[in-house]
C-alpha cells in the first residue's frame, strides 16, 4: 500500500512523502506510476537487505562469533576455494580496521580453532592464516541450506529476467558508491561571526 502526504519543502515546493511499509523516500508531487513503481522496487530491496542482515546476525549467534570474524573466515574459505594465501595485512585492507584489531580478530580464531597461522610458503619472514576443515564444515553446515533456497529462488528465471535484474542491482550499487560521508561544518571561531568578520575586512 502506497500512502502519500503533503509536507512543506523550501523554496514554496510542495514535496510528497511516499511511504510504501515505513518507506523514507522522498520524491516531488509530480510521481507517476513509474516512479510508484520504482518505490516499490526500492522498497524490496531494502526489505530485503533487513532480512539478510537478520540472518547474519543468526549466524553469528550461531556460530558464537562477532562480525568482523565471520567475515574473515567466509574471507579465507572463498581464498582458500581459489587457491589464494592470506596474509594478516590482507585481512586488515579487506576488514578495513587496523593491525592491532586484525591480530585479535586472529588470536580469537585461532584460539576457537576455526583458523591457523602457519609460515609463508616462499617468505620465511611473513606467516599465513588459513581455515581449518572443522571451520569448512561448520560453515557448510550453518550457511549451507540458506544458499541452497536462495539459489532455488532464483533459478527458474529467465537470462531476460536475470539480465534485469543484474543490472538494476549494478546500477544501485553505483548510486550507493557515489554516497559521500556528511561533512559537519567547520567551528566557529572563538568570539563568534563578527570577530571573524572584523578580523578580514
Amino acid at each position: 500500500m502506497i500512502l502519500r502526504r503533503c509536507e512543506p519543502a523550501g523554496r514554496g515546493i510542495r514535496m510528497i512523502r511516499v511511504v510504501t511499509a515505513g518507506s523514507g523516500y522522498w520524491y516531488g508531487e509530480h510521481d507517476d506510476a513509474a516512479r510508484r513503481r520504482a518505490v516499490e522496487v526500492l522498497e524490496s530491496f531494502r526489505l530485503y537487505r533487513a532480512a539478510d542482515a537478520a540472518m547474519r546476525r543468526r549466524t553469528r549467534d550461531a556460530m558464537a562469533m562477532g562480525e568482523n570474524d565471520l567475515l574473515t573466515l567466509r574471507y579465507l574459505l572463498k581464498a582458500e576455494r581459489e587457491g589464494r594465501i592470506v596474509q594478516p595485512a590482507e585481512l586488515s585492507r579487506y576488514l578495513g580496521v587496523s593491525t592491532a584489531s586484525t591480530t585479535a580478530i586472529i588470536d580469537r580464531l585461532v584460539r576457537s580453532n576455526h583458523v591457523r597461522r602457519a609460515p609463508h610458503p616462499t617468505d620465511r619472514r611473513a606467516i599465513v592464516v588459513i581455515p581449518t576443515v572443522e571451520t569448512d564444515h561448520e560453515v557448510r553446515r550453518t550457511l549451507g541450506a540458506m544458499h541452497t533456497r536462495l539459489l532455488e529462488a532464483v533459478v527458474d528465471m529467465t537470462p531476460e529476467q536475470a539480465r534485469v535484474v543484474i543490472e538494476c542491482l549494478a546500477r544501485l550499487q553505483s548510486a550507493v558508491d557515489l554516497v559521500e560521508p556528511a561533512h559537519e561544518d567547520p567551528p566557529e571561531p572563538e568570539g563568534g561571526a563578527g570577530v571573524a568578520a572584523s578580523a578580514h575586512p
